[in-house]
């Protein structure tokens, strides 16, 4: 097997798409069959969730240097109660950033004025074409849209010293906001003074 370490990607031409076709479709979701030729000639069907192809945002939201903000949320795909970080997908027209500062506005009661983007994240990528942006969000600001939230959203402020214990509790499961927690914790201990710049 041979093992790479460098940043370039893999040389791999990929399979040609002989057909593609919509085989079943709700109101949220739409499946698409793809008929596939690999280069060795391999033939194989796929068959994958295909998005809307403007991707979503999670934001990591700090109202200062010690703590971040959590939304817990009714998730249907579960039936409870999840916790985790707030997001949205990316509205026709919006940027990455323009979308995470609607989010928030809509799912916590602020808005930010500086924003760093730290990964943009595939989910099951073998079946979901669909791609979360984490980006984090600094000097809040009171402002509250209108969201289509079915419920009033409940916020929760966490310490960033109990990073470890919000990774135990049996509601933070999502694995966006595994990965976002992470990432935020990653990025704000190698970059310590992003606290103290200003928009």
């Amino acid at each position: 097997m041979t093992q790479r370490h460098d940043d370039q990607q893999p040389g791999k031409q990929k399979p040609q798409i002989l057909s593609s076709e919509v085989v079943a479709k709700s109101r949220l979701f739409k499946i698409e069959q793809l008929q596939l030729q690999f280069s060795n000639g391999e033939q194989r069907t796929y068959e994958r969730m295909r998005g809307s192809g403007r991707g979503a945002v999670m934001i990591i939201a700090c109202p200062d240097a010690e703590h971040f903000y959590l939304i817990r949320e009714y998730c249907a795909g579960t039936h409870d109660y999840q916790l985790g970080f707030p997001k949205g997908l990316i509205d026709p027209g919006e940027d990455i950033v323009t979308a995470a500062n609607r989010e928030l506005k809509e799912e916590i009661g602020f808005g930010a004025a500086r924003f760093v983007q730290l990964k943009s994240l595939a989910l099951a990528p073998g079946y979901f074409n669909a791609t979360m942006h984490i980006v984090l969000a600094f000097d809040l600001y009171q402002q509250r849209l209108e969201g289509d939230e079915p419920e009033p959203l409940e916020l929760v402020r966490w310490s960033r010293q109990h990073s470890a214990a919000l990774l135990q509790q049996a509601d933070f499961t999502e694995a966006r906001s595994v990965a976002a927690l992470l990432l935020a914790q990653q990025y704000l201990e190698a970059n310590p003074d992003v606290f103290e710049q200003t928009a």
